[in-house]
């Protein structure tokens, strides 16, 4: 690639990918107990599983934006080191990351008149970031410049599928997606909510079912509905907290239903995860809409 993408954690990519493609993250934070912790480290595993067990365990997660220090040196690196940069944000929609990041990108534009500096809002949230990010990268590699892909992700982005569902309604209501009636209900019942992520980039409920193994069907059936053709040759990424079986089911119901050939699988970070709490199920793929 002629240029260095830069996103954030929140994009849930595997270590491996993140490596092979170059890419650049920013860093998350989120805090247990008061103690902080940064949600990517390069070359460091954080014990996502641990992470969700504290979560069970009741422990008091907050989460903040990227240190505005550090990704100021990140920028001003590849930029003294003559990179233009494209950077791919997490929704603004569910957090102020990519409002910060994109002020700190146009403060530093004018100290480098000869260096491009895009950036774009995906209005996209863990996989479905990612999968953003990936895209971009394969037509990095075909030979697109930066202002190719820019306009690839601008003109695609609202055509990347969300599907979620959680096993426990408590943390969205805790995160203030759901009301406490509407949990304390759902929790009584076994009701399962499939939402998904809309054009703005909010976390939308959509519909309301009994039952686990109802709710990860309910995602593929979405899929189903929805995908872009040819379903079979699209990559498509999962993201699970702490549920790889539930994961494997939906994954399997994926190739069997569609003949998809390539699925991702990795855990929601901590930052997504501390407000969706463990057994967050997440689909992502390439729709005729959101």
């Amino acid at each position: 690639m002629n240029f260095e993408i830069v996103t954030d954690s929140s994009c849930n990519l595997l270590e491996e990918m993140i490596d092979e493609y170059g890419l650049h993250i920013l860093p998350l934070t989120f805090m247990v107990d008061g103690e902080q912790y940064q949600s990517y480290l390069k070359g460091e595993h954080t014990d996502l599983k641990q992470f969700y067990t504290m979560m069970r365990e009741g422990k008091v997660i907050t989460t903040s934006l990227p240190n505005l220090a550090d990704a100021e040196k990140l920028l001003r690196g590849l930029l003294d080191e003559g990179k233009d940069i494209l950077y791919l944000g997490f929704s603004s929609g569910l957090s102020g990351t990519y409002n910060a990041i994109d002020t700190l990108c146009k403060q530093l534009a004018p100290e480098y008149p000869e260096r491009t500096i895009l950036t774009s809002d995906t209005l996209a949230a863990s996989g479905g970031e990612g999968l953003l990010v990936w895209y971009a990268v394969q037509h990095a590699r075909a030979g697109k410049s930066i202002e190719e892909v820019h306009a690839w992700v601008e003109n695609n982005k609202l055509n990347l599928a969300h599907w979620f569902t959680v096993d426990d309604l408590m943390f969205l209501f805790r995160g203030g997606r759901v009301s406490k009636t509407s949990a304390w209900a759902g929790t009584m019942l076994n009701i399962k909510p499939v939402m998904h992520v809309d054009n703005e980039g909010h976390l939308i409920p959509m519909e309301k079912v009994r039952g686990r193994k109802k709710s990860l069907n309910g995602l593929v059936d979405h899929m189903e509905k929805s995908a872009l053709a040819p379903i079979n040759e699209q990559m498509v990424f999962i993201t699970h907290g702490d549920c790889i079986e539930d994961a494997e089911y939906v994954a399997e119901q994926i190739k069997s239903r569609f003949g998809v050939k390539e699925v991702i699988i990795n855990y929601v970070d901590p930052v997504i995860g501390a407000h969706s709490g463990p057994g967050t199920m997440a689909l992502f793929f390439m729709a005729d809409k959101r």
